[in-house]
């Protein structure tokens, strides 16, 4: 497995994780405190096996034609992977379409160094308004969402949902305490709670937050809501950096 790279790595300041990393409850161990109806998760694996197959058969002409452009525009890789945690604690590699530069990590350094304000952002939200790592596809790709294509993949082989929190960074999860046993109830998802309640615009506090009030009230119905204004979020790109 491959080191994440440093501009993926790095923690957002304002998270004092200090006691967390030396008081360990055994929720940090992958185990869960939240469980859910069997008749609830494998209608969920259903549909997403289902969406997941839908999508390959008569999408996957789309998927054909980004990688083309990404290929074109920016060389290879075609695709950008990294490790995650998922259910239950275990690791799996998380696709999406390359948007970013090669020497992205160079790139962010510099950007931070030279710019109080850029630091401020990136130590808040973890992201950027104008990020400077960003290939002018890949800032089309990232508005409308269509860098998150490949996670069908995932999706399909089990590994993440259509709906549910965002996969986690290996090197973040000391950071979530006893809130990480929520992450470890569930598959990650594609689209969430918090992708369509503000989604890059709130704090990484209000997204675990969000989260963890998404596993502990899991239900079909919140799911199609969440669906439905992923579909308006993604249309009018609110949110997305």
């Amino acid at each position: 497995m491959r080191n994440l790279r440093p501009e993926e790595s790095m923690v957002p300041q304002g998270w004092d994780n200090s006691e967390n990393r030396h008081h360990e409850s055994p929720y940090d161990m992958g185990q869960n405190r939240v469980n859910h109806p069997v008749l609830l998760r494998v209608g969920k694996r259903s549909v997403d096996i289902a969406a997941a197959l839908f999508f390959f058969i008569a999408f996957g002409w789309v998927f054909v034609l980004i990688g083309l452009c990404v290929a074109v525009s920016s060389g290879a890789p075609v695709f950008y992977s990294q490790p995650r945690y998922g259910k239950d604690g275990r690791v799996f590699r998380f696709w999406k379409f390359r948007s970013m530069t090669a020497n992205s990590a160079q790139v962010l350094e510099e950007h931070l160094k030279n710019n109080p304000e850029a630091r401020r952002q990136w130590d808040e939200y973890q992201k950027l308004e104008n990020d400077p790592r960003i290939t002018p596809f890949g800032k089309f790709i990232r508005k409308t969402s269509l860098d998150e294509l490949p996670q069908f993949w995932n999706v399909l082989i089990g590994e993440m949902s259509l709906i549910g929190p965002r996969p986690c960074m290996l090197e973040q999860k000391s950071l979530y305490g006893h809130d990480w046993s929520h992450y470890c109830a569930v598959r990650p998802g594609i689209t969430g709670l918090w992708q369509v309640s503000g989604r890059n615009q709130l704090t990484y506090n209000a997204r675990v937050a969000l989260d963890v009030r998404y596993v502990e009230t899991l239900s079909v119905v919140k799911d199609v809501d969440i669906f439905i204004k992923t579909i308006w979020v993604v249309a009018l790109g609110h949110g997305s950096r």
